[in-house]
């Protein structure tokens, strides 16, 4: 019988996953040694930055509530039951939304949700149809929701949006199934989404010193800095940075890298979000 070549430790055939399960040889036994065990694995190569940060994501996801990510209440957009539908269009225009919380005389009285493709719709067929006509079901959940539940929720019904209430049955906020999965792959950009502007990752703070958004394209960070980093399996300085050192790295750590001091400014525990750069000939 010959030997399956899966099995075989120098074959090419071996998977990405038979690998990373023969480097999780430590048998973790709770979610920190399983997440040393991962970043072992980074570090050995089986695993990118950003399939680590995603991991680290999906694990991180059932220990948050709802109330930790939804959007608060002073920021939604929603508009009123009585509202005209020439009013409701032009609410749609310049939020850019596609989901809107509808509600009565009092903003705690959601009475459903608008989708603006209906109201859209009902334009094209030639009407201006009342809002009350167009509503769909609004899904109300408490703040201590748990995020994995909610997500599993959204995936069997196919809502995309829910209204938070708090313990008073008042309207505390909303969530998407957007801000659920940003937890997880990071932040979604959409083509409402103002693009970047140059110079927008960098801030000058001081002479040689500069806080960097960890986002920052590396080929953007060359142009700027009149560096030469490698942008060959990495897109950002910061999956940069995280693959230089091995780890998500804690606020505080720092690392020279191409003739640069970087150091931790911001970090969630799964994403760095800024970074402070000086230029080691300014020191």
């Amino acid at each position: 019988m010959s030997e399956d070549p899966s099995s075989t430790s120098g074959s090419p055939s071996r998977s990405w996953f038979g690998r990373l399960t023969q480097a999780l040889s430590g048998e973790p036994k709770s979610r920190e040694d399983l997440l040393d065990e991962l970043r072992s694995a980074q570090s050995a190569g089986l695993l990118t930055a950003d399939t680590l940060s995603m991991i680290e994501g999906a694990i991180a996801v059932s220990d948050l509530q709802v109330g930790d990510v939804m959007v608060p209440r002073g920021q939604m957009v929603a508009i009123a039951l009585d509202s005209s539908p020439a009013e409701a269009l032009q609410v749609v225009v310049d939020s850019g939304h596609s989901r809107f919380p509808v509600h009565g005389d009092d903003r705690d009285e959601i009475v459903g949700i608008l989708l603006a493709k209906d109201l859209l719709r009902g334009y094209a067929l030639g009407a201006a149809p009342e809002l009350s006509s167009l509503l769909r079901p609004a899904v109300l959940i408490p703040e201590s929701k748990r995020l994995n539940v909610l997500l599993k929720e959204f995936r069997q019904s196919r809502n995309h949006m829910a209204i938070v209430v708090d313990e008073f049955g008042g309207v505390a906020g909303l969530v998407t199934i957007e801000d659920l999965l940003e937890q997880i792959v990071g932040d979604i950009d959409d083509e409402h989404d103002d693009a970047p502007a140059e110079d927008e990752h960098v801030e000058q703070t001081g002479q040689g010193c500069y806080e960097v958004e960890a986002l920052m394209p590396i080929s953007e960070f060359n142009e700027r800095f009149g560096a030469e980093l490698s942008d060959d399996e990495y897109d950002t300085i910061g999956g940069l940075f995280i693959a230089a050192l091995g780890h998500v790295p804690e606020i505080g750590e720092t690392l020279e890298l191409g003739g640069f001091q970087l150091s931790v400014l911001e970090s969630d525990g799964r994403r760095l979000h800024t970074l402070e750069l000086r230029l080691v000939d300014a020191e």
